[in-house]
């Protein structure tokens, strides 16, 4: 490939989905296998992860995309309108629509459990997965379970619930749709028809999606190739100095598996 049509293409841009919708993304254009980064619930494309991998795939001229979620960051729609089913949506029609040849997901919490949907919906494009703290299920798991009656009635009756956000003083709103929704879309309930090589990588003091749930995805993948990484100290943020050269080291470790030099 040229080098010109290696160079980044960091002018903001909208893919739409449907007559009312569009997504906002960022691509650097470069070599296959290309890299997807899937953000986590309410937060963008402009996160440290994000930026940090995109800065990394200018430098190696690699194709990477990153984007926003309906309802998220630059995108159009609502947040609390939106859901796993509209977001794993929005996943497929940038993989399908905007990249070209085998693909690396990266998927942040939230992302590691839309990135579980893709694979599945299409693993003829999946290259390998890089789950960051990955959360599938948490809408039943993490949200749902621990309410009491009490509080799951009036869920049911509000349309949502505030719980406390452990990043700011404004409580977090889950709307029941979305718990509804999430039920469409577990994925630690079964063998998980994946066989793409899976990275795992996972804070041990993480408050908010315990290091277990890292070892339950690793029992439900039906691929032999799942590695997990462990790290004692880190939160659920996983975006230390530290936690960032991890990152690299295993994207640049799958790469090199998956391309040899």
């Amino acid at each position: 490939m040229p080098d010109h049509e290696s160079e980044k293409m960091q002018s903001l841009a909208w893919h739409s989905i449907n007559q009312s919708g569009r997504i906002a993304y960022n691509r650097v254009a470069g070599k296959t296998p290309g890299i997807i980064f899937l953000c986590g619930h309410g937060s963008d494309m402009d996160g440290s992860k994000a930026l940090f991998l995109d800065s990394w795939a200018q430098q190696q001229r690699r194709a990477f995309l990153r984007f926003d979620y309906s309802g998220h960051g630059q995108s159009d729609g609502a947040f609390l309108e939106t859901n796993i089913s509209d977001w794993t949506r929005d996943a497929i029609a940038v993989l399908d629509d905007l990249t070209t040849g085998p693909q690396i997901l990266v998927g942040s919490s939230l992302g590691g459990w839309i990135m579980l949907n893709v694979a599945l919906a299409r693993p003829n494009r999946i290259a390998g997965l890089i789950g960051i703290a990955a959360a599938p299920d948490f809408t039943e798991d993490l949200i749902w379970q621990p309410l009491d009656d009490d509080q799951r009635n009036k869920m049911k009756n509000d349309g949502q619930i505030a719980l406390e956000n452990p990043y700011a003083d404004d409580p977090v709103i889950y709307p029941y749709h979305l718990i509804e929704d999430g039920r469409q879309h577990l994925r630690l309930r079964a063998p998980l028809a994946i066989t793409a090589p899976v990275r795992l990588l996972q804070g041990m003091n993480d408050a908010e999606v315990p290091w277990q749930t890292a070892t339950r995805l690793a029992d439900c993948l039906q691929s032999d190739d799942v590695v997990l990484h462990f790290d004692k100290t880190a939160t659920h943020r996983f975006s230390e100095p530290a936690q960032l050269r991890l990152l690299k080291t295993v994207l640049v470790t799958l790469l090199d598996q998956l391309d040899p030099k």
